[in-house]
Protein backbone atom coordinates (compact mmCIF):
# COMPACT_ATOMS: atom_id res chain seq x y z
CA UNK A 1 0.00 0.00 0.00
CA UNK A 2 1.37 3.25 -1.10
CA UNK A 3 0.65 6.69 0.47
CA UNK A 4 1.07 9.55 -2.68
CA UNK A 5 2.69 11.65 -0.46
CA UNK A 6 3.43 15.54 -0.79
CA UNK A 7 6.05 17.78 1.96
CA UNK A 8 5.02 21.40 2.81
CA UNK A 9 8.40 22.62 4.08
CA UNK A 10 10.12 26.19 3.98
CA UNK A 11 13.14 25.56 5.36
CA UNK A 12 15.19 23.81 2.23
CA UNK A 13 17.61 21.66 4.19
CA UNK A 14 14.40 20.21 6.13
CA UNK A 15 12.43 19.85 2.63
CA UNK A 16 15.52 18.08 1.13
CA UNK A 17 16.90 15.83 4.54
CA UNK A 18 13.18 14.59 4.58
CA UNK A 19 12.78 13.82 0.82
CA UNK A 20 16.18 11.95 1.10
CA UNK A 21 14.50 10.27 4.26
CA UNK A 22 11.57 9.33 2.75
CA UNK A 23 13.13 8.17 -0.52
CA UNK A 24 14.28 5.01 1.50
CA UNK A 25 10.38 3.48 1.81
CA UNK A 26 9.29 3.37 -1.60
CA UNK A 27 6.72 0.56 -1.38
CA UNK A 28 4.66 2.83 1.27
CA UNK A 29 5.55 6.33 0.24
CA UNK A 30 4.89 7.83 -3.03
CA UNK A 31 6.70 11.38 -3.64
CA UNK A 32 4.33 13.43 -5.37
CA UNK A 33 5.67 16.97 -5.25
CA UNK A 34 6.83 19.55 -2.57
CA UNK A 35 6.00 23.12 -1.23
CA UNK A 36 7.85 25.47 0.30
CA UNK A 37 4.26 27.53 1.75
CA UNK A 38 1.12 27.33 2.83
CA UNK A 39 0.18 28.94 -0.72
CA UNK A 40 1.81 26.74 -2.84
CA UNK A 41 0.84 23.81 0.05
CA UNK A 42 -3.11 24.65 -0.51
CA UNK A 43 -2.54 24.19 -4.72
CA UNK A 44 -0.49 21.39 -5.05
CA UNK A 45 -2.96 19.95 -2.52
CA UNK A 46 -5.49 20.97 -4.95
CA UNK A 47 -3.43 19.36 -7.83
CA UNK A 48 -1.90 16.28 -6.67
CA UNK A 49 -4.82 15.20 -4.21
CA UNK A 50 -2.57 13.46 -1.93
CA UNK A 51 -3.30 10.71 0.78
CA UNK A 52 -0.64 11.92 3.05
CA UNK A 53 1.05 15.70 4.12
CA UNK A 54 4.12 16.12 5.65
CA UNK A 55 3.52 19.55 6.97
CA UNK A 56 6.00 22.00 8.73
CA UNK A 57 3.38 23.94 11.30
CA UNK A 58 5.88 27.37 11.40
CA UNK A 59 5.87 29.00 7.84
CA UNK A 60 5.92 32.83 6.56
CA UNK A 61 3.14 34.54 5.19
CA UNK A 62 0.81 31.56 6.52
CA UNK A 63 0.95 28.75 9.19
CA UNK A 64 0.38 24.83 8.76
CA UNK A 65 -2.68 25.37 10.62
CA UNK A 66 -3.68 28.32 8.62
CA UNK A 67 -3.26 26.74 5.51
CA UNK A 68 -5.49 23.26 6.91
CA UNK A 69 -8.23 25.92 7.86
CA UNK A 70 -8.64 26.66 4.24
CA UNK A 71 -8.68 22.85 3.21
CA UNK A 72 -12.59 20.98 2.79
CA UNK A 73 -11.00 17.98 3.53
CA UNK A 74 -7.99 17.29 5.02
CA UNK A 75 -5.23 14.51 3.82
CA UNK A 76 -3.59 12.18 6.41
CA UNK A 77 -1.43 14.85 8.14
CA UNK A 78 2.35 14.08 10.09
CA UNK A 79 3.71 17.42 11.49
CA UNK A 80 6.83 18.29 11.63
CA UNK A 81 7.21 20.57 14.58
CA UNK A 82 10.15 22.51 16.54
CA UNK A 83 6.76 22.51 19.37
CA UNK A 84 7.57 21.56 22.91
CA UNK A 85 6.64 18.62 24.81
CA UNK A 86 3.28 19.85 26.10
CA UNK A 87 2.10 20.41 23.03
CA UNK A 88 3.33 17.31 21.28
CA UNK A 89 1.52 15.64 23.83
CA UNK A 90 -1.36 17.05 21.93
CA UNK A 91 -0.97 15.71 18.65
CA UNK A 92 -0.22 12.11 20.32
CA UNK A 93 -3.69 12.28 21.89
CA UNK A 94 -5.19 13.37 19.24
CA UNK A 95 -3.91 10.26 17.19
CA UNK A 96 -1.76 13.03 14.86
CA UNK A 97 1.81 11.69 14.63
CA UNK A 98 4.42 14.34 14.25
CA UNK A 99 7.77 14.64 14.08
CA UNK A 100 10.11 16.88 15.70
CA UNK A 101 12.61 18.40 13.61
CA UNK A 102 15.83 17.85 12.40
CA UNK A 103 13.77 14.38 11.52
CA UNK A 104 15.77 11.11 12.64
CA UNK A 105 15.37 7.86 11.02
CA UNK A 106 14.54 5.60 13.78
CA UNK A 107 11.56 8.45 15.05
CA UNK A 108 10.29 8.34 10.97
CA UNK A 109 10.49 4.46 10.77
CA UNK A 110 7.97 4.55 13.88
CA UNK A 111 5.61 6.42 11.76
CA UNK A 112 5.97 4.51 8.80
CA UNK A 113 4.93 1.42 11.12
CA UNK A 114 1.79 3.60 12.16
CA UNK A 115 1.16 4.79 8.30
CA UNK A 116 1.11 0.45 7.36
CA UNK A 117 -1.89 -0.02 9.91
CA UNK A 118 -4.20 3.33 8.45
CA UNK A 119 -5.50 3.02 4.66
CA UNK A 120 -5.25 6.28 2.40
CA UNK A 121 -8.52 8.30 2.40
CA UNK A 122 -8.96 7.66 6.06
CA UNK A 123 -8.81 10.42 7.99
CA UNK A 124 -9.65 11.19 12.05
CA UNK A 125 -12.86 13.50 12.36
CA UNK A 126 -11.20 15.24 14.94
CA UNK A 127 -8.60 17.03 13.35
CA UNK A 128 -10.17 20.29 12.51
CA UNK A 129 -11.73 20.33 15.61
CA UNK A 130 -8.34 19.89 17.52
CA UNK A 131 -6.66 22.66 15.21
CA UNK A 132 -9.40 25.26 16.25
CA UNK A 133 -8.71 24.58 20.14
CA UNK A 134 -5.05 24.21 19.57
CA UNK A 135 -4.46 27.37 18.28
CA UNK A 136 -7.06 29.25 19.93
CA UNK A 137 -4.97 27.53 23.02
CA UNK A 138 -1.06 27.33 22.15
CA UNK A 139 -0.61 29.11 19.95
CA UNK A 140 1.23 32.69 20.74
CA UNK A 141 2.62 35.89 19.14
CA UNK A 142 6.21 35.40 19.25
CA UNK A 143 8.24 37.61 21.97
CA UNK A 144 10.57 39.60 20.30
CA UNK A 145 11.76 41.69 23.04
CA UNK A 146 11.17 41.38 27.26
CA UNK A 147 10.51 44.11 29.94
CA UNK A 148 12.23 44.42 32.34
CA UNK A 149 11.90 47.53 35.49
CA UNK A 150 15.26 49.27 36.83
CA UNK A 151 14.54 51.95 39.36
CA UNK A 152 11.06 53.99 37.64
CA UNK A 153 12.46 53.30 33.91
CA UNK A 154 11.26 50.25 32.26
CA UNK A 155 13.46 48.75 29.89
CA UNK A 156 12.50 46.82 26.77
CA UNK A 157 15.26 43.83 25.83
CA UNK A 158 15.65 42.59 22.34
CA UNK A 159 15.09 39.45 22.69
CA UNK A 160 17.59 38.89 19.97
CA UNK A 161 19.71 40.89 22.51
CA UNK A 162 19.86 37.94 25.31
CA UNK A 163 22.40 35.39 25.33
CA UNK A 164 21.20 33.33 28.56
CA UNK A 165 18.67 33.54 31.62
CA UNK A 166 20.31 32.57 35.38
CA UNK A 167 17.89 32.12 38.00
CA UNK A 168 19.28 33.55 40.71
CA UNK A 169 17.71 33.60 44.72
CA UNK A 170 13.88 34.99 43.61
CA UNK A 171 15.02 36.96 40.44
CA UNK A 172 16.47 35.92 37.53
CA UNK A 173 19.92 37.16 35.69
CA UNK A 174 18.82 38.55 32.00
CA UNK A 175 22.25 38.06 30.60
CA UNK A 176 23.30 40.56 27.23
CA UNK A 177 25.72 40.00 24.83
CA UNK A 178 27.66 43.22 25.76
CA UNK A 179 28.25 41.58 28.96
CA UNK A 180 25.27 43.59 30.46
CA UNK A 181 22.94 42.23 32.79
CA UNK A 182 19.34 42.78 34.21
CA UNK A 183 16.68 41.77 36.80
CA UNK A 184 13.18 40.20 35.86
CA UNK A 185 10.96 39.45 38.22
CA UNK A 186 9.56 36.76 36.22
CA UNK A 187 10.11 33.34 37.39
CA UNK A 188 12.73 30.72 34.90
CA UNK A 189 9.85 28.39 34.57
CA UNK A 190 7.13 31.26 33.20
CA UNK A 191 10.20 32.82 31.00
CA UNK A 192 10.47 29.58 29.36
CA UNK A 193 6.90 29.06 28.48
CA UNK A 194 7.15 32.37 26.72
CA UNK A 195 10.03 32.33 24.87
CA UNK A 196 10.82 31.50 21.21
CA UNK A 197 11.97 27.79 20.09
CA UNK A 198 15.32 28.98 19.74
CA UNK A 199 15.93 29.23 23.49
CA UNK A 200 16.21 26.10 25.45
CA UNK A 201 16.65 25.50 29.07
CA UNK A 202 20.03 23.44 29.85
CA UNK A 203 19.97 23.55 33.53
CA UNK A 204 16.80 23.90 36.21
CA UNK A 205 18.53 27.42 36.51
CA UNK A 206 19.65 28.44 32.83
CA UNK A 207 18.00 28.76 29.31
CA UNK A 208 20.51 30.14 26.80
CA UNK A 209 19.82 31.07 23.40
CA UNK A 210 21.09 28.92 20.91
CA UNK A 211 21.77 31.80 18.52
CA UNK A 212 24.66 32.53 20.41
CA UNK A 213 26.50 29.11 20.77
CA UNK A 214 29.52 28.83 19.20
CA UNK A 215 30.43 25.68 20.65
CA UNK A 216 29.49 22.37 22.74
CA UNK A 217 32.07 19.84 24.76
CA UNK A 218 31.19 16.80 26.77
CA UNK A 219 31.47 17.38 30.32
CA UNK A 220 31.58 15.54 33.95
CA UNK A 221 28.80 13.44 34.58
CA UNK A 222 26.99 13.34 31.41
CA UNK A 223 26.58 17.15 31.14
CA UNK A 224 27.52 19.57 28.35
CA UNK A 225 29.51 22.71 28.52
CA UNK A 226 28.02 25.32 26.35
CA UNK A 227 30.83 27.73 25.23
CA UNK A 228 28.90 31.56 23.90
CA UNK A 229 29.76 34.03 21.46
CA UNK A 230 29.08 37.18 23.91
CA UNK A 231 31.52 39.53 25.19
CA UNK A 232 32.27 37.68 28.03
CA UNK A 233 32.46 34.16 25.85
CA UNK A 234 30.33 32.84 28.63
CA UNK A 235 30.70 29.04 29.68
CA UNK A 236 27.35 27.37 30.73
CA UNK A 237 27.38 23.60 32.30
CA UNK A 238 24.06 21.63 31.60
CA UNK A 239 22.44 19.54 34.35
CA UNK A 240 22.34 16.01 34.13
CA UNK A 241 18.38 15.86 34.02
CA UNK A 242 18.79 17.86 31.05
CA UNK A 243 20.90 15.54 28.69
CA UNK A 244 18.35 13.75 26.63
CA UNK A 245 16.61 16.74 25.51
CA UNK A 246 19.67 18.24 25.14
CA UNK A 247 21.10 15.36 22.62
CA UNK A 248 18.04 15.71 20.55
CA UNK A 249 18.30 19.43 19.60
CA UNK A 250 21.89 19.46 18.94
CA UNK A 251 21.38 15.87 16.87
CA UNK A 252 23.47 13.69 18.50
Amino acid sequence: MRFKTLIIEDEEPARIRLEKLLSQYSENIELVGSAVNGREGLEKINSCNPDLIFLDIQMPGMTGFEMLSKLDEVPLIIFCTAYDDYALQAFETNSIDYLLKPVKIDRLEQTIAKLKKIRPGLSSPDIMRFLKSFEQNKTKKELTSLTVKTGKKILFLKLKEIAYFKAKDKYVNVCMKNGKEHLSEESLHHLNAQLPHNFKQIHRSLILNTDFIKEVHSYFNSRFAFILGDKDASKLISGRSFQKSIKEWINL
